[in-house]
Parts: C-alpha cells; structure tokens; sequence
C-alpha cells in the first residue's frame, strides 16, 4: 500500500501519506526510528515503484478522502525509510502536481549533498529536514549512518539547498535521554542561524523506537534547546514537537486497508485505533483477528499501547 491516510500531523494538518519507499531500506539506522530496525542500509539512489503506481493510488486515495468529506493539506512523502533514496521522486512529484494538494516531503537529509537530490526536493511545497547533531560522535551515535556518509558534506548540502528554495523549510531535532548533549545544543544552534529555517521543531520520541533504551529527553535538555534555537532564529520560529497529534485518523471506506496502511508507517495509539474502528462501524473483534493472523502487533511505550503492521524490520532479533 503505498498511499494511506490522511492522518493527523503535528506539522501539516491533515496528510495523505506516500510510502515510497519498501520496508526497511533506508541510509540510517536510527536508535529511535518507530518503523524498526534498517534491513538494507544503502545510499546509491534507485527506482522502487512504477511513478504511475504511485500516482494512480495517491489519486484513488484522494478521491476517497473528497467523496467522503476528509481534509487533505498535504501529500506528504513519509515512507518505511528514506524517501530521496527512490531516483523517481522527481517524476512522482511531477504527476502529483496533477492534483493540486500542496506537496512535501519528511527527509533525514543524508542525501542532500547530491545535486540531483537536491533539485528534485526543490520541486516541493514544505521539507523537513533532520538536524539530529552537528558533530560525528554524536550523528554516528543517534542517527547510525551508513559508513560511507560524511557528516560535513551533508551540513553543507543543507546551506546549499536553503539558497536556493523557494518553499517551507523546517527543521526536526529528536532529542532522547542518555545522551550527553553538553555543547551540541549550542552547536546545532549555531548551524540552525547559518540554515535559517522557517521553523525549527525539537521533538521527542511519542512511539515505540526500535532500540528499548531509548526514552524522551529530560524536560530540562528540551527547555535548554528551546532556549538556544530561539535566541538563534527567535522565539516565534521554534516549535515543540512532544505532544500526542490527536485521533483525527481518516476512514477512507474500508477501515481493515486503513489500519493496515496507516500502521505500516505509523503506529497506531490505542484510542485513536478504537476512534479509527468506530467511522467504520467495526469493534475490537477486528483488531483481534489481525494480531491472530499476524498482520498487526501490539507494543507498549511511556503507559501507553500501540498497533502496529507486522513488518520484517519489526521482527525480534
């Protein structure tokens, strides 16, 4: 299923989700990434999917989101791994523009040293850009990136690509707890004033992370990075993302493709599943049957229960 959605987003509104790229190939390996552990690390770009494809099940997706009242604000490229690793983006994002929703795209960045990467991103409404940490220790620590990758080629990709662009740039540092951040927090300050970025959100981990270990930073390290950017880019152009983004998760017509769908890129909090099965008229019993058959799995994190699609990157190890 490569379209799913729209789900609430903390960021843009209401998106209708592209998954472009398969479970899980991706260029990092992220101790904190909710999809599950990176089954192919790779960085040399590559087709994954027919662009028609993509673009004829982001059309279905959108029709259905139209015939049944559901907002879209985005199409939003969030994919079970890294989405400028497909060498047809560009073409996909062509065809899309056929359907006059504004575009964007959830990138880690790693590629953006590329120029091809980078034109092909300049055809985007709004990116997201990580900015996890500016220094190697830390960057190898928390983001795990594929050997080949240099830090400071990246950095300078990001500066490059902010000159040129035209759209809704922003930012996401995750932060977690465990890590020493003495001095990194004025760092990435430092390199978030050369980026100027329209936004720069600090984020924590609010769903299950691959790596058990990892839990959301102190509140006193988020308030310490709030600070810093702010003073860097001012306070109006600094945003928290802690916070649980709502149930607003949309029915599309048939709520067992939805579930599916949706949790193949993002898990699904128990209350806003119950919210999910209640538009479609469907009870728990549902739910029950999919874990049984082994196409949905139930995780716990912070107190709370999540659902999840059962993918080989979330296979124990």
């Amino acid at each position: 299923m490569i379209a799913f959605g729209p789900v609430p987003s903390r960021r843009l509104g209401k998106s209708l989700g592209v998954n472009n790229i398969p479970d899980k190939v991706c260029s990092y390996a992220c101790v904190y990434c909710q999809i599950g552990r990176t089954l192919r690390m790779e960085i040399e770009r590559r087709p994954f999917y027919d662009p028609v494809l993509v673009f004829e099940e982001v059309r279905e997706k959108v029709e259905e989101a139209k015939r049944l009242g559901e907002r879209i604000d985005y199409i939003t490229f969030v994919p079970d791994g890294e989405p400028t690793l497909d060498s047809n983006l560009g073409v996909e994002v062509e065809l899309l523009r056929d359907l006059n929703v504004p575009l964007a795209i959830l990138t880690n960045s790693s590629l953006i040293w590329r120029e091809d990467v980078r034109r092909d991103l300049l055809s985007f409404d709004f990116v997201s850009l990580k900015v996890d940490a500016v220094s190697e220790p830390l960057w190898r620590k928390v983001d795990r990136p594929h050997k080949a990758l240099k830090l400071d080629d990246i950095l300078s990709g990001m500066i490059k690509f902010r000159e040129s662009f035209e759209g809704k740039l922003v930012t996401e540092t995750m932060l977690i707890d465990g890590i020493n951040y003495n001095g990194e927090l004025e760092r990435i300050a430092s390199f978030l004033s050369r980026l100027d970025p329209d936004v720069a959100y600090i984020a924590v981990p609010t769903r299950p992370p691959w790596e058990k270990w990892v839990r959301p930073a102190k509140e006193e390290t988020i308030n310490r990075a709030f600070q810093l950017f702010a003073e860097a880019l001012g306070e109006d152009r600094v945003e928290y993302l802690i916070g649980y983004e709502g149930n607003a998760f949309a029915f599309t017509g048939n709520v067992e493709d939805d579930i599916l769908s949706i949790t193949s890129v993002h898990p699904l909090r128990e209350d806003a599943l119950r919210e999910l099965l209640r538009k479609g008229n469907a009870d728990w019993s549902l739910v029950d049957r999919l874990i049984m058959e082994g196409k949905l799995i139930e995780l716990e994190y912070n107190g709370q229960k999540f659902y999840m699609r059962r993918l080989r990157s979330r296979e124990p190890r």
